[in-house]
């Protein structure tokens, strides 16, 4: 919720109203809408699973029937589970799969009129899975690499109406709790020797809305991390 909070705050700096979707930090969105309105925008909170199909239809709805128009999407809502390959079992891989993969086209698919009518955008949230063979975090880095794949699909696919691109997130936000011999390992592995934070990500997606003529691209945001 810390990097979403940050964008749906930093959208609604930015002028938008924002629909701030939650699985279970029903406490934090409803926090997160309070400072929205603040800033003078709306907020719609939204709680659901999206690894139901009805769910994304649930949110879509809810945007369309509340606001009637929709700029922009961003899927950041993603699970990051961790096991060695074999130990994968097909139960494991359908979750993870859901959740980064599917959810975001059923959501895509079912709001693309309204993106269309805006000649809206679409930003996926990726990370350096989608790149590099992530042996720890397999299903996660298939689905992360599909997502990628997807964006491209629907930059060629949607044009020239709506745009999509995507964002690759390195090292923005340290684990709570992270031992500082752990992030001091980082910040050296990391060329411009620190580690991001959520409004790095704010930048880049918001960079992204802003730019009418990019599309089917992807912006890492990892301080160089993915150099070596």
């Amino acid at each position: 919720m810390r990097v979403g909070r940050a964008l749906s705050l930093g959208l609604a700096e930015a002028g938008y109203d924002v629909v701030v979707h939650y699985h279970s930090s029903a406490s934090a969105a409803h926090d997160v809408s309070l400072r929205i309105q603040q800033l003078g925008r709306r907020a719609l909170a939204v709680g659901c699973d999206l690894r139901d199909p009805a769910a994304v239809e649930h949110v879509a709805d809810r945007a369309r029937k509340e606001f009637g128009h929709l700029d922009l999407i961003v899927n950041s809502a993603a699970s990051f589970e961790q096991a060695d390959l074999l130990d994968v079992d097909a139960e494991a891989w359908d979750r993870v799969m859901a959740l980064n993969l599917r959810a975001p086209f059923l959501l895509v698919r079912a709001s693309v009129d309204l993106l269309r009518a805006r000649k809206g955008t679409i930003v996926n949230l990726l990370d350096l899975g989608a790149l590099h063979a992530w042996t720890h975090r397999p299903h996660h880095a298939v689905s992360k690499a599909g997502l990628l794949h997807l964006t491209r699909i629907l930059a060629r696919a949607l044009a020239p109406d709506v745009r999509a691109n995507a964002v690759a997130l390195g090292s923005v936000l340290p684990p709570q709790g992270l031992d500082e011999d752990i992030a001091e390992r980082q910040r050296r592995r990391t060329p411009l020797r620190r580690i991001g934070s959520p409004e790095d990500v704010v930048r880049a997606v918001l960079f992204l809305a802003a730019s009418p003529f990019i599309t089917g691209e992807m912006i890492v945001v990892d301080g160089g991390l993915s150099l070596e």
